[in-house]
């Protein structure tokens, strides 16, 4: 049996293909069932941003937000983004810290992985790289990464808080972790949780907003803060269910109102004091 990691990477790897020929890749952040007005991933960025990047990288966006607008990147900061896919917050992010900064992306699927090198040589930035990685094993250095950033992309993860801790050892001290991300208020049918094909569309594997926020807290975070950007109501999740064959009346009351996209942001704490023993301060 495939595992969740082997299904994502397939699904996104065919989101890419179909971007580099010139189509939208499928919506409901990555589901196979494809419509025009998709809840999660439209209208997420305006139209200078739309503008300032190359094409490809907007057709494979399947994001549910846009971190970029909301982290308050400055000039001459590092940021890495979880799950980069085509590129598109990566080279968004690129501009907004300039030269003096940095914009990492990290993916595992080798698809995007190419398709994101080639918008970085379209857009002509140049304080830009992509990392081949999973985003429960980041290939950088402990405090390395002033931002981390991500879209919709830790809900697919099997170890979330793998990637949490992660997240924490690579961010410095005072360092900022701002993702859009999918999240659950209270509980939905197990029937839901089962379905690996809800998975890669974002929604089965959300956590619950209660558990975001203590996982986050349990890695070492401070300042922990779920924001709300779009709540799914019982006319959104019917698109997304009907794929699945779970959108039956009862399944669908079940769910009105307890999947929304949010802006989660946390701070890793400044450096602590030094240990002391005894009267004494240890070097």
């Amino acid at each position: 049996m495939d595992t969740i990691t082997d299904v994502v990477r397939e699904k996104y790897g065919q989101a890419a293909r179909q971007a580099r020929s010139g189509a939208k890749a499928g919506c409901g952040c990555g589901t196979s069932t494809c419509c025009d007005t998709d809840p999660i991933t439209s209208n997420l960025y305006d139209a200078s941003e739309a503008a300032a990047i190359p094409a490809e990288a907007m057709l494979a966006s399947l994001g549910c937000g846009n971190p970029t607008a909301l982290a308050e990147l400055k000039p001459g900061e590092v940021v890495l983004d979880l799950g980069s896919g085509g590129g598109i917050d990566v080279l968004l992010s690129a501009r907004r810290v300039g030269p003096t900064g940095k914009a990492y992306g990290l993916d595992m699927t080798d698809d995007m992985l190419a398709l994101a090198r080639e918008n970085k040589q379209k857009s002509g930035l140049t304080n830009v790289e992509f990392l081949k990685g999973e985003i429960e094993h980041i290939p950088l250095p402990d405090n390395s990464v002033d931002v981390i950033i991500s879209n919709c992309v830790i809900n697919l993860s099997a170890d979330k808080d793998r990637v949490i801790n992660e997240a924490f050892r690579v961010l410095r001290p005072g360092g900022r972790f701002a993702v859009s991300d999918v999240v659950i208020r209270g509980t939905v049918p197990d029937v839901v949780r089962r379905s690996m094909e809800l998975w890669v569309g974002c929604v089965a594997g959300a956590l619950e907003e209660s558990r975001y926020r203590d996982t986050l807290t349990k890695a070492g975070f401070e300042a922990v803060d779920v924001e709300p950007t779009r709540i799914y109501h019982t006319a959104d999740a019917k698109q997304f269910l009907d794929h699945a064959g779970l959108s039956d009346q009862a399944t669908l009351e079940d769910i009105d109102g307890r999947f929304m996209s949010a802006f989660v942001r946390a701070r890793k704490p400044l450096a602590v004091a030094k240990t002391c023993c005894a009267s004494t301060c240890c070097a």
